[in-house]
């Protein structure tokens, strides 16, 4: 499998288990692997932000925003994800 079609299938796991957790009104994941590369420490996982919108996070403190989407993610954290950088907000507070 080449690098690209990891990147992809990675970028599409981790839509499909936000969309289904988090039923987001708003997700963009860039893939920001390739800016890593021989980065120690990743063993072949990738680097992501995410930006998730949704309102399963109104009322809630980032922390526990980012806590639901770690939960969401925890398979993966293991085996695809070795940076995450995310963006939680609710419908509200985005324009």
């Amino acid at each position: 499998m080449t690098r690209a079609a990891a990147s992809g299938d990675r970028v599409e796991r981790i839509r499909t288990v936000v969309q289904d957790a988090l039923r987001p009104v708003r997700l963009e994941i860039r893939d920001d692997s390739a800016s890593h590369v021989g980065h120690a420490g990743g063993g072949g996982k990738g680097h992501f932000k995410v930006l998730i919108v949704s309102e399963l996070f109104s009322g809630k403190s980032r922390l526990q925003r980012h806590r639901m989407v770690h939960a969401a993610l925890a398979s993966l954290l293991e085996t695809d994800i070795h940076a995450l950088v995310l963006s939680t907000k609710a419908p509200e507070e985005v324009s």
